[in-house]
């Protein structure tokens, strides 16, 4: 990550906001999974991703066999 140079005038401010609740929660659950299981927990996805077709299944179809 570089360095971001202020211009004459300007002064950046960066202010984290305070995790929510359900964010609390979630962290809290992913600590004891892991001392636990010694084991990640991956975050929910934020919406359904739709999987593409890779090249190879593309490539299949048009193949005869």
């Amino acid at each position: 990550m570089g360095h971001i140079k202020e211009p004459p005038g300007v002064d950046f401010v960066v202010e984290s906001k305070p995790p929510t609740e359900k964010d609390q929660k979630m962290i809290s659950e992913a600590i004891a999974l892991y001392k636990k299981t010694a084991k990640k927990m991956r975050p929910p996805l934020k919406s359904p991703q739709k999987k593409r077709a890779g090249k190879s299944a593309t490539r299949d179809q048009s193949i005869p066999t």
